[in-house]
């Protein structure tokens, strides 16, 4: 029995599974990825980081506009491919998911039906959860909702950003989805539907104005909010200085001090090295930030640089 695999993605994340099935012998046929953009203020042209280990590696590749365009259905078709496999890529048309003959599974970095959506990392640290994981899953007409193949879980430390369980999700569905086509493969999976729960938590898409801090939620929901957008798109905040202009910053790591004597959104500083904000029954004290246009800092240089007596937060 052939083994052919088209696979479909573009970030880093599924770079990653692309390479554990490169590794694993498995015929990645063709990969399908998005088109390259230009960007910044030269209009770079920007390969996606999957077309990137597409070139390296010598794999076909399809860069479709839209996704039911019928030259790209045709080329698609002509490949003859077992089974696609979607990592962070575009929502599928069913002319393209129920394509091949042993269908099409998605690779999901949460333990679905939990955290549907297109952040669900982010997502599980913002909301506090102690535990994540990934999900394969056959791909149906509705989102993220197909039936589960396979599923692994990890905890979720305190030390825990965005960007550190990103990575550790990636090496785990990267096995995940290696032990799902053999599994496929050699006929030993039965797909199973997603378990119905009181409470879904949904992961929507996290844009500019969603990662504004509200200082008025408790000390712990800020300190996993900014957690969970660190680095990126980063938590962000807006004061005044003592000169009445607007000093916008990113936050990368704070930590939560309970105090029951804290006054809400009160600014205060040594001038040296702790910089921290009221909030309910306590501080958030800053530990790295970044203002507009400047680098990312600790709040030790930061405070060398800016002396932030009568400072005021805009919420």
């Amino acid at each position: 029995m052939s083994k052919k695999i088209v696979f479909m993605g573009t970030p880093d994340f599924a770079v990653t599974v692309l390479d554990a099935i490169v590794q694993a012998g498995y015929e990645v046929a063709t990969v399908v990825t998005v088109p390259d953009r230009q960007m910044g203020r030269g209009m770079k042209v920007n390969f996606s980081p999957v077309k990137n280990y597409a070139l390296q590696h010598n794999l076909p590749l399809l860069q479709p506009e839209k996704l039911r365009n019928s030259d790209f259905i045709d080329a698609l078709k002509a490949v003859n491919a077992d089974l696609f496999v979607v990592v962070a890529f575009r929502m599928l048309p069913q002319i393209v998911w129920a394509m091949p003959p042993m269908g099409t599974f998605n690779l999901h970095a949460s333990l679905l039906p939990q955290y549907r959506g297109a952040a669900p990392i982010n997502w599980a640290i913002i909301n506090g959860e102690t535990e994540t994981g990934v999900t394969t899953f056959l791909l149906n007409e509705k989102i993220d909702e197909g039936k589960i193949l396979m599923q692994r879980t990890t905890p979720i430390t305190k030390d825990d950003t965005a960007e550190t369980l990103h990575d550790r999700l990636a090496e785990m569905g990267a096995a995940l989805t290696v032990e799902t086509l053999d599994a496929l493969f050699d006929g030993t999976i039965v797909p199973q539907p997603q378990p119905d729960v009181d409470e879904l938590k949904p992961a929507p898409k996290i844009f500019k104005q969603d990662c504004v801090i509200d200082w008025s939620r408790d000390g712990e929901y800020v300190v996993n909010f900014i957690r969970g957008l660190s680095p990126y798109p980063a938590a962000m905040t807006t004061m005044i200085d003592s000169k009445g202009e607007n000093v916008t910053m990113k936050i990368f790591s704070a930590e939560y001090e309970k105090d029951d004597k804290s006054t809400l959104y009160e600014i205060k500083s040594d001038g040296k090295k702790v910089l921290k904000i009221g909030v309910k029954c306590g501080f958030i004290k800053i530990l790295s930030l970044q203002i507009s246009g400047k680098k990312k800092i600790s709040v030790e240089e930061f405070l060398r640089g800016y002396n932030v007596y009568d400072w005021k937060l805009i919420i």
